[in-house]
């Protein structure tokens, strides 16, 4: 009796703890990781988004900044973490749709060791020239760059960057020469874009559409599908180059094989706080698109967002060691 009675017990101890474990969540503070270094777009977007989440949860979100590793460092702690929903990645393209390609392997399988939460944000490119370019509009410039291959150049914040893959898809669909000058941040490739040492940039809207307003650059278009309720006047790269999508997208995922139910409170909780008009008009602000979704949703984005860049990657023969 005395016998039976301890495998009850223990089996009373072992046995209900995951059901615990997600009834109650979240238990503990949830850590938010960050991919790369305090102060750049990526981190203050994950902290802006940290403290109403904290809110809703009831529970602290501390981001922490794991960089390096072209956002794989960060990326691994979340793929290696405990799959319980306390740890969350934010994610931009890096870890999951093109490092996986550029690079000769990632410490993680970029599908299975993580769990899509929710889409997040889409933070539309400018593509803009220099006024001493003599293009009006994307078909001219297109045409002067068939004309002229190989004298044009685009600046970017460096090699596998967001504005760099942006640059090839534009080689890539109007089949042009144009000539990539990489630099170590934004900041350089802006200074030589408005001195003229550089033919054009497609970066971040917020970077480079005020210095267009103000007569310094040209702005010929946007990155998204379809033209931006961010900058209605301007026509979307697609309007000329079919298929043109390069708006990099950040969204918040968790580790592979977290139990449903924490992944659902954790959608709720984000797509609740992205529909808020408030918050949404403080990324507006910023040139951002707010894009909450489902988990299977996000997933579906993640696989078509991969093999997309896939294509644009192995066609320029980019690697980033």
């Amino acid at each position: 009796m005395k016998t039976r009675r301890r495998t009850i017990l223990a089996a009373g101890i072992v046995l209900p703890l995951p059901a615990l474990a997600q009834g109650a969540f979240p238990n503990r503070p949830i850590r938010m990781i960050c991919p790369f270094a305090a102060g750049g777009s990526a981190d203050a977007s994950a902290r802006q988004l940290a403290e109403p989440l904290a809110g809703v949860l009831g529970q602290p979100v501390v981001v922490e900044n794991r960089p390096g590793g072209g956002a794989t460092i960060g990326a691994q702690v979340v793929a290696r973490a405990t799959p319980d929903g306390h740890t969350l990645l934010y994610g931009t393209p890096g870890p999951q749709i093109v490092n996986p390609w550029l690079m000769r392997g990632v410490p993680y399988d970029p599908v299975r060791d993580f769990a899509p939460v929710s889409g997040y944000k889409r933070a539309p490119n400018l593509l803009a020239i220099h006024p001493s370019i003599q293009a009006r509009d994307v078909a001219e410039l297109i045409a002067l760059a068939k004309a002229r291959p190989g004298t044009l150049t685009f600046a970017t914040s460096g090699i596998g960057s967001s504005s760099h893959l942006a640059g090839e898809m534009l080689k890539f669909l109007a089949q042009i020469d144009i000539t990539h000058v990489p630099y170590r941040g934004t900041g350089p490739a802006m200074t030589d874009l408005l001195a003229g040492n550089v033919s054009m940039a497609l970066d971040t809207l917020s970077i480079l559409l005020p210095p267009s307003r103000a007569g310094s650059l040209r702005a010929l278009g946007v990155t998204t599908p379809q033209r931006s309720a961010l900058a209605a006047d301007l026509p979307a790269l697609a309007e000329t180059l079919p298929g043109f999508d390069a708006a990099p997208f950040n969204y918040v995922a968790t580790t592979g094989g977290t139990p449903a139910p924490i992944v659902a409170r954790l959608n709720q909780a984000i797509v609740g706080i992205l529909n808020d008009p408030a918050y949404r008009a403080r990324m507006e602000a910023l040139g951002e698109e707010a894009t909450p979704s489902t988990p299977e949703e996000l997933a579906a984005t993640i696989a078509a967002e991969s093999a997309r860049w896939k294509q644009v990657i192995e066609a320029a023969g980019i690697r980033a060691e």
